[in-house]
């Protein structure tokens, strides 16, 4: 049985999102490769399955400032979600609020499951994502919605502050 999340091989102690038909098995270790080519994640090295897991099911979601919920999320609603759901830690607040509450980081020190932090607008903290390793980020981004990017990307590396470590993890 294969257990795959937007490219990520999971353990057995994980739910799999497919069936044992070979046929489903066949299909679902393509998209494993598909999404591992897409994102440039080697699938290997994936500490927290079910951090995957979650933001696979919230991938494409749409922008919607001060929501929540699957049917509208901005940057710390996505993150807040995130964490209720993963790590079982209440979040509040926006992105600037994020960043008091956590440890801050240097890029180098980041591990998945951390918080990745942005000066967009004004020198201020503005945009919070979660860093899932191998330069990768999940964030709810105002123009394409919940998605995965890479620091290295010329607008993340520009406006990159720090990253945070939650004080309750």
């Amino acid at each position: 049985m294969i257990f795959c999340f937007f490219g990520v091989t999971a353990s057995a102690q994980t739910e799999p999102c497919t069936t044992n038909a070979a046929d489903d098995e066949q299909q679902q270790l393509e998209l494993c490769y598909t999404y591992s080519n897409l994102f440039g994640y080697d699938i290997e090295k994936i500490e927290n399955p079910e951090l995957f897991k979650a933001v696979n099911g919230w991938l494409g979601t749409s922008y919607c400032y001060a929501g929540g919920t699957k049917n509208g999320v901005d940057c710390s609603g996505f993150v807040s979600a995130l964490y209720k759901n993963v790590f079982h830690i209440d979040l509040e607040g926006s992105s600037k609020d994020m960043y008091k509450d956590a440890k801050s980081l240097k890029r180098s020190e980041l591990q998945e499951g951390d918080l990745v932090f942005f000066r967009i607008r004004k020198k201020r903290v503005s945009h919070v994502g979660i860093y899932l390793g191998q330069n990768k980020f999940a964030h709810a981004s105002v123009h394409e919605g919940v998605i995965i990017s890479d620091l290295d990307e010329v607008y993340y590396k520009k406006y990159f502050y720090k990253g945070g470590r939650v004080k309750n993890s």
